[in-house]
């Protein structure tokens, strides 16, 4: 009675400590969910699923939670410092929720041994306590999706093998984000101006799983020593068509193209007259110098690694606003014209980084590069004369 009592103890004590014990008929398979029509949701999602019907468990857990309501999100975000967590969810409302926002859930049943189920299952309700939820938050690095990733690596070892799938095209980070956020966006315009050349260096294939669709592939053709990591797979739910509205008109082709053409209008206005709009010139060097400022920022004040070395600066010059405070006299001093031709050069460098490949821009910035590059030069001509008068 004694040690019949003892092991009733010891099993309840194995019990508070893993959690619970998986039957052999438990399933751990992967969650793919399609993208969101908001930015946030652009890229997808991945969870990890645990059903196991002898105990009455349909869970999932994921490393897509994040502090939105907590003081200081946004400054530790764009610092780079935004601690994201892991949570725990029932199946069912999870699957109910992502049908309601009309996004595609594909499940794949990983084909692991009972041991190994366990072991994932207590590695997941372990990282779920709240002394270890949370970790650093890197979009390219260390993500929702890089999470399943990683985490069958701590559990499975040097088992797992990810072969890279024969359909895997070459790709930078950029090409990738590119793929989900279409280009005549706002969402890829910011992306573009506050990323560096870093994301457009080719990239190695295991990198292509910070993207959850990229999970998908890549655990379709992974293994667990000599069998396919994958058992099975299956769409949860098939998104209905939906009708898409155009939005050309406040799209930023659209914006940066009719301002541009603002630009080369007026400035065309002031070759014929001779003449100089301040304010044009103002406008422009400031929003340059405050952008450039941004660029700056994240370049050197936060820990965004995909920030640094961002040649935006070509274009988008801090120092800019030194120039507009001469601008705004009648006659400024004589280093406006060496400046001038310094921002002709570099809106030249930009576009040799862009051909070559150092780094690729926001195609909507292309208008807006060439109306500045004409403004520069009309100034550089315009104050040339205004010096050539003074000395005769």
């Amino acid at each position: 009675m004694k040690n019949s009592l003892l092991l009733v103890i010891a099993m309840l004590c194995l019990h508070t400590m893993w959690g619970q014990t998986l039957s052999k008929q438990a399933e751990i398979s992967v969650l793919t969910i399609g993208p969101g029509p908001a930015l946030n949701d652009a890229f997808g999602h991945n969870a990890f699923r645990i059903k196991d019907r002898a105990n009455d468990l349909d869970v999932t857990f994921d490393y897509g939670r994040f502090p939105f309501n907590e003081p200081g999100f946004y400054l530790n975000f764009a610092l780079g410092k935004l601690n994201y967590s892991i949570g725990k969810s029932n199946f069912k409302e999870v699957k109910e929720f992502y049908t309601w926002q009309n996004r595609r859930i594909e499940e794949q049943v990983l084909n692991l041994t009972p041991q190994q189920k366990q072991t994932l299952f207590n590695y997941l309700l372990n990282n779920n306590k709240p002394q270890n939820r949370a970790y650093q938050y890197d979009f390219f690095y260390d993500n929702c999706a890089t999470k399943m990733r990683d985490v069958l690596k701590i559990v499975l070892k040097d088992s797992l093998i990810f072969n890279t799938p024969s359909t895997l095209k070459p790709h930078t980070f950029r090409s990738l984000i590119r793929e989900k956020v279409p280009t005549n966006t706002w969402g890829s315009l910011g992306i573009d101006i506050a990323l560096g050349s870093l994301i457009d260096q080719a990239i190695v294939p295991e990198n292509y799983m910070f993207l959850p669709e990229y999970i998908h592939t890549f655990f379709s053709n992974a293994k667990v020593g000599s069998k396919a990591l994958v058992v099975s797979k299956e769409t949860l739910y098939t998104p209905k068509p939906q009708a898409k509205s155009s939005g050309f008109l406040w799209s930023p082709y659209a914006v940066f193209g009719f301002i541009s053409i603002v630009i080369l209008w007026l400035t065309y206005a002031d070759f014929k007259n001779q003449k100089r709009q301040k304010t044009l010139d103002i406008l422009l060097l400031t929003t340059t110098t405050f952008v450039g400022i941004l660029v700056l920022f994240l370049w050197f004040g936060t820990d965004h690694q995909a920030t640094a070395y961002n040649y935006n600066l070509l274009w988008a010059f801090p120092l800019n606003g030194l120039l507009a405070w001469q601008l705004v006299r009648n006659r400024p001093k004589a280093w406006v014209i060496p400046f001038l031709k310094f921002l002709v050069i570099m809106l030249v460098l930009m576009v040799f980084h862009w051909v070559v490949g150092v780094q690729n821009f926001a195609y909507a910035l292309l208008p807006l590069v060439i109306a500045l590059a004409v403004r520069y030069v009309y100034l550089i001509q315009f104050f040339s004369k205004i010096n050539l008068k003074v000395k005769d």
